[in-house]
């Protein structure tokens, strides 16, 4: 092999039967061992049930002579298209460079091929789209047809980020699946040219940590075990050591080869297979390979949240998703945060999270579609769902993943959640929402150990009303607590007046869940006046007039009511529960 070739990753995907196996068949000279539905079920079903991995060989454009890099070869990713394997098609979109769309001209765009193009916006950057099975369509009225199916694909993709990507049409297996193979077929050289002109070489990394995520596993005997899998950072050599996190374990490379070609080393973005020394491959049948120590198994973590567009409903605090991966997915509970309303405008930051600022606890993700719609401002409906007032949405969310069972994964990967036990007949998004891995907690104890430091708070606030005054600097309030409330909990805590004064709650008065409120300033003129009723009242009732009886029960209000507020925050995380209100 003349020079090294570079390799690139073209995912292969789309609806159940939309021949994405015979197309990947048809481009294909080399296939790997994981290649055109190997596994008995596959066959028998005639769906591909895992990834498949082959690829082509062509000279690389543009390429220098005497660089070394002479051939590109394109390694396709072929993702099976079957609803309930989206785990498995998330897995591989996280591996590659571009992505094929593979539409069956007959039917168009359908749920998995919606799904396709959903992760395809999360994990690419470019977009080819294959009109397959062309020959199905009558000759006479064959350039019609795809010419209608041209179009509505650009619209289709026109609201995406891969408005005007390059539509071409193929028959990959004319006469389909069954058909003898004496029929060449058809568009595919065309396709070859298309995909050389839109494969951008990707910048390629050998330096830090090596890390790999695996696909494939299967035993060689009197070799040993052989993992297959794309590098996803640094390179490898012959003789290095690797982890498997999974397994606990860390084992020799024996032997590398890239596609049937031994090599005797490899680096990020290549499609390897490394042999090591013997375990059961069906203690890892997908996961991730690693330099030793250089990978953490978490227990929860933080990430930065984006909803999918298309998912419908809210995404809600508290809820439970299936978060993937890499190629695990396990189930999680979320707690979605944002900036206090001062940083809803602040430069989103997606490689770090700073612990030392302060984050506003959300009931659920903020998005124009679950802004309160209230007439009066919407300040209640606001404060009650954790809204920021006026309706505006942050530049940037959170959550806190929580769970079920630890992950292996590197920081900065891709989070995907979704709801994957949604019915999949359904013509419905079951892709929630996207994010990048900013911290992960190693800690099982993570609860006591680092929550406390993650400083998202509640804000509170409660309403009451003056019952009366005592002298010029102390009032009685009531209705801002119930009976049963532990008062001294609230004592200092400072309170506004409706009529403009700042006090501080003194003390309980009584047992009915009433309180003395110290005013530091005293009362004005105005608020004396207001006040009067009940200042008149008492002063007749204290000269020694018999009160009647229902008045002694029941005070005047003042003329107009006194309304007491009392704001808040309270930390998520706080495990004292204290109630913190700023200066």
């Amino acid at each position: 092999m003349a020079g090294r070739r570079v390799n690139v990753n073209v995912g292969v995907l789309g609806h159940i039967d939309s021949g994405k196996t015979a197309l990947a068949r048809a481009l294909s000279t080399t296939a790997s061992t994981a290649a055109f539905d190997k596994q008995p079920q596959s066959r028998e079903r005639g769906i591909t049930l895992d990834l498949g991995f082959s690829c082509f060989v062509v000279p690389l454009p543009g390429a220098e002579p005497g660089t070394g890099d002479t051939q590109l070869q394109v390694t396709l990713v072929d993702c099976p298209g079957h609803a309930s394997l989206i785990r498995t098609i998330i897995g591989g979109a996280q591996i590659i460079d571009l992505m094929m769309l593979v539409i069956d001209v007959t039917k168009g765009m359908q749920t998995q091929s919606a799904e396709c193009l959903v992760i395809g916006q999360i994990a690419c950057q470019k977009l080819v789209v294959v009109l397959n099975k062309i020959d199905l369509l009558a000759e006479g009225k064959r350039q019609a047809a795809i010419d209608r199916m041209t179009k509505k694909m650009q619209k289709t993709l026109e609201n995406t980020k891969f408005r005007g990507a390059p539509i071409i049409p193929v028959a990959a297996k004319p006469g389909g699946p069954e058909a003898p193979d004496t029929e060449a077929p058809q568009g595919i050289s065309e396709l070859i040219e298309l995909l050389k002109s839109q494969i951008s070489i990707p910048a390629r990394d050998p330096s830090g940590p090596f890390l790999m995520s695996v696909d494939h596993c299967f035993s060689i005997k009197g070799q040993g075990t052989v993992m297959t899998g794309t590098i996803l950072s640094g390179a490898i050599s012959l003789g290095d050591s690797v982890e498997i996190p999974a397994l606990k374990v860390v084992k020799k490379v024996k032997s590398m080869q890239m596609f049937h070609t031994p090599v005797t080393s490899a680096m990020q973005g290549d499609r390897l297979g490394i042999c090591v020394t013997q375990f059961d491959p069906k203690l890892l049948e997908r996961g991730l390979v690693c330099a030793p120590e250089s990978l953490h198994t978490i227990h929860a973590a933080l990430i930065s949240v984006e909803k999918i567009p298309y998912f419908r409903g809210p995404l809600q605090t508290k809820a439970k998703f299936h978060i993937t991966v890499g190629h695990e997915t396990v189930m999680g509970r979320t707690l979605f945060f944002s900036p206090a309303p001062a940083n809803f405008d602040l430069e989103p930051t997606l490689d770090s999270f700073d612990l030392s600022r302060e984050y506003l606890f959300q009931e659920q993700y903020l998005c124009k579609d679950s802004m309160p719609t209230g007439t009066e401002g919407g300040t209640e409906v606001d404060r009650k769902a954790g809204h920021a007032p006026g309706g505006q949405c942050p530049r940037q969310q959170w959550a806190l993943l929580e769970f079920e069972k630890p992950v292996t994964c590197p920081r900065l990967c891709l989070v995907i959640g979704s709801r994957l036990d949604a019915d999949i007949h359904t013509n419905t998004c079951r892709l929630a929402f996207h994010g990048v891995l900013l911290q992960g907690l190693e800690d099982k104890n993570y609860t006591e150990s680092f929550l406390p430091s993650l400083r998202v708070y509640k804000l509170k606030h409660k309403h009451g009303l003056v019952e009366r005054v005592m002298d010029d600097y102390s009032v009685i309030g009531r209705s801002l607590f119930k009976k049963e409330t532990n008062i001294q909990l609230f004592v200092g805590l400072k309170v506004q007046l409706s009529t403009g004064e700042q006090g501080i709650i003194d003390s309980a008065f009584g047992q009915s869940g009433k309180f003395k409120i110290h005013i530091p300033g005293g009362l004005s003129p105005e608020s004396k006046k207001i006040l009067t009723p009940t200042l008149k009242k008492r002063n007749r009732a204290g000269r020694g007039e018999t009160a009647k009886p229902e008045e002694s029960a029941e005070r005047p209000e003042p003329m107009q009511p006194v309304t007491l507020s009392l704001s808040f925050k309270r930390y998520v995380f706080d495990t004292q529960k204290r109630m913190v209100q700023t200066p």
